[in-house]
Formats: structure tokens, C-alpha cells, sequence
């Protein structure tokens, strides 16, 4: 069995994150609240030196049992765009606050607004209430309601992780569909013995347990083939309709061989998307651009794409 290496850099912080967080328990088998708590914490590191935004906006939206928290991270220049980015954190951890770095730089690379938020998370609130929350801000995006009536096209709804899965499924299930997709490392089957998961079962990072924990809180494992769960369960058809995406993988990750196999049943389908697998990092790696070039380096192609795919459609 193939057992990727880190990079040398990544390495590196690898070394770093066993020494600063030595003693700290898996925060998926502690009580919800505790591991989110954990989790905030941990993400503080690399959410330093914010980049400058030209204007930083907190609003929400009116959601089925309460507002929904956003911010939207207008970058310096002239925006040509909106993203609508969708945090990971396995469903059930996570922020506006823990993606706000990677999200203000998804800005500065794309030359577009980033509109975030924080849905409802599991298990507390278990599927489908976060994808209920994201595709009422993917609606007030792009219906201009509200405070979002000043954000112009082209558009995108992009995520990360389990962010990746919730932007896919809101593309899914929406009729308004974006211009593209940016999705990055997201999780897409429930299925635990994939090639990636087989070779990084124990990370470092992400595991093979780990996910199994975020499954259980998310949905129970009898109701995972609906394709709003498992976006590799959806329809040849629906995939067809689909704007064009853009995909990344990190090597070292059990969920590698979600975003190969998507691509793939993309590619089938006679679609024209992009895909790239960033070597030697592991998940969630588009969180360290402080230490992490290869994180820098996955925003700009992220940036880059949203660009092309977007060249002359305008709203």
C-alpha cells in the first residue's frame, strides 16, 4: 500500500501542530460543544495578520428558526463577482471565524466578494438544517435581497471539506444555479474503504475514526444515499446540469479518492472541469497560508479558475 510523504514544509508544521497541541484529545470524542470549542481554538493560529479588505460587513439572513450570521469580505479594488464560500469542519465544528484568512485571500486571488456564514451545525442540528441555512444565503445572493442587492455577478458558491459538500449540494438542489463551483478536499461518498482511505487511515490530520464520527453526528448511515449526503450518489443528469467546477485534493488525506472519483464521473459525462492534487500536504492545508506555500499556491489556482471560468459573464 502507497503511504504518501509529506513535503518537507509540511513536515514541518506537522512538527509544529504535535507540539502545540500535545495533550489535547480528539476533539470528535468530546461532546459537541467542547470539540467546537477546541476547534476555534485550534484555528485561531491561522487566522492572524488578516489580510486588508476594502470593507468588512456582518448581516444576516432570515432562516426557518432564526437569522443566519454572514459577513461579506469585500476586497481592495473593483470586484468582478461574488463567492459564496461554506466553511468545512466535518458538518459540526468550524466558522466564519476559523476560515476568515482563507476566505479574505479566495477574495484577493478571485478579484470577487466572499459572502460567508455560519450554518447550523450537527449534531445538534443534523442534516439537513445546514444545507437548509446555505441554500437560503445562496438564494439571497442571488435573488439581490437585501443587503445582498449591491453584489453583482458572475457567481460562485464554493467550500471546503464538508463545505465542498454542502456547496455541492446546494448546487444540486438549486434550479438557480451559480457560474462555478471552487471546491476543495470536500467529502462527496460515505464510502470507508476508498484507495485514500485505505493509504492515510490514520492521517496525519483528518482519519479515517474522525470521519466516521462527523458521518454518525451528520446522518445516520441508512439515510446516506440521498445525493443532498453523498453527491457521488447523484443522477448522471444532475451532475450534467452542474456549472463548470473547479476541484482540489490534498495527496494526503483519506478523502483524496472522493474528489478522483468525482472527477472522474465528471469527466464521463464529457465535461470540460478542472481538477488538481496538491502533493505532499494533507487536509485542510488551505487554512495555513501563514507557514504553508502550497496553501498560497491553492487559493491562487482556486482565484485563477473563478476567473476563467467567469471570463465575460457578467450580472
Amino acid at each position: 500500500m502507497n503511504h504518501p510523504r509529506p513535503s518537507l514544509e509540511m513536515a514541518e508544521v506537522l512538527d509544529r501542530l504535535m507540539k502545540e497541541d500535545e495533550g489535547q484529545p480528539d476533539p470528535t470524542r468530546l461532546h459537541s460543544t467542547l470539540g467546537r470549542e477546541q476547534a476555534e481554538a485550534s484555528n485561531v493560529r491561522w487566522n492572524k495578520d488578516l489580510p486588508e479588505m476594502a470593507r468588512v460587513v456582518n448581516l444576516s439572513v432570515k432562516g426557518s428558526s432564526g437569522d443566519i450570521p454572514c459577513r461579506v469580505l469585500t476586497p481592495l479594488g473593483t470586484p468582478r463577482g461574488t463567492i459564496f464560500f461554506i466553511h468545512g469542519g466535518g458538518w459540526s465544528f468550524c466558522s466564519m471565524n476559523s476560515h476568515e484568512r482563507c476566505a479574505r485571500l479566495l477574495a484577493i486571488e478571485a478579484h470577487a466578494t466572499v459572502v460567508m456564514c455560519d450554518y447550523r451545525l450537527a449534531p445538534e442540528n443534523a442534516f439537513p438544517a445546514g444545507l437548509e441555512d446555505c441554500r437560503l444565503v445562496w438564494g439571497a445572493i442571488s435573488n439581490g435581497v437585501g443587503a445582498f442587492s449591491d453584489l453583482d455577478g458572475p457567481y460562485a458558491i464554493s467550500g471546503d471539506s464538508a463545505g465542498a459538500n454542502l456547496s455541492m449540494a446546494t448546487m444540486l438542489d438549486s434550479e438557480n444555479k451559480p457560474d462555478c463551483g471552487l471546491l476543495f478536499y470536500g467529502v462527496y461518498g460515505a464510502d470507508f474503504d476508498t484507495p485514500s482511505y485505505n493509504s492515510c487511515a490514520d492521517g496525519p490530520g483528518l482519519s479515517r475514526d474522525k470521519m466516521k464520527r462527523y458521518w454518525n453526528w451528520y446522518v445516520p448511515q441508512d439515510d446516506r444515499n440521498n445525493p443532498l449526503v453523498t453527491p457521488l450518489s447523484a443522477s448522471d443528469a444532475a451532475l450534467k446540469k452542474l456549472p463548470p467546477l473547479y476541484l482540489n485534493a490534498a495527496e494526503i488525506d483519506p478523502l483524496r479518492s472522493d474528489s478522483e472519483q468525482m472527477f472522474a464521473r465528471l469527466s464521463g459525462l464529457g465535461r470540460k472541469d478542472q481538477f488538481r492534487i496538491h502533493s505532499g500536504v494533507v487536509h485542510g492545508f488551505m487554512q495555513m497560508t501563514l507557514v504553508l506555500e502550497e496553501s498560497r499556491i491553492a487559493l491562487a489556482d482556486a482565484g485563477k479558475a473563478f476567473r476563467s471560468f467567469t471570463k465575460g459573464a457578467e450580472h
